[in-house]
């Protein structure tokens, strides 16, 4: 049995990769992060299943758009299942390349759910919800307060 340091970690590294993929613009690298029939929803609603979907899905979005930075802060990382299933919640913002501002439309609470195959933890779901907080303007700039505090990713 793992210690919480282990596990815990283990589903940090894995979630900041992915946003590390991401602002890397690396499909192949982020689609490699899930499981063979991992599921992404992104941000807009989007569904998509399957380690080589989710790869054909993001590699256009990369070619055809400079996409904003992830900047983001795990807020609880939680065992399921012994250490074999593990849940991240977090929030993120996301900075337009090349802007000094964090875009706060563009806020999102993240959810990840990791299983571990062969020692080594894949995504089985990952999902960007937007942080609208209708009729909460407070909650909003309450978050992209605390997302601006932990300053731009160092991307370019």
């Amino acid at each position: 049995m793992s210690t919480i340091d282990d596990w815990s970690a283990s589903a940090r590294r894995v979630y900041f990769g992915l946003l590390d993929d991401w602002n890397r613009q690396d499909a192949r690298a982020m689609a490699s992060r899930f499981a063979e029939r991992g599921s992404l929803v992104g941000f807009d609603g989007s569904a998509i299943d399957g380690h080589a979907c989710i790869e054909a899905h993001v590699t256009p979005i990369f070619a055809q758009h400079p996409t904003p930075l992830f900047v983001a802060k795990v807020r609880e990382v939680r065992r399921i299942a012994g250490d074999q299933t593990l849940l991240v919640r977090a929030v993120a913002g996301m900075w337009p390349r090349g802007a000094s501002a964090l875009d706060p439309q563009m806020n999102a609470i993240q959810t990840v759910v990791l299983s571990r195959y062969d020692g080594v933890y894949r995504i089985e779901m990952f999902q960007n919800t937007p942080a609208a907080f209708h009729g909460r303007p407070e909650e909003a700039e309450k978050l992209s307060e605390e997302l601006r505090a932990l300053g731009k990713p160092q991307f370019s």
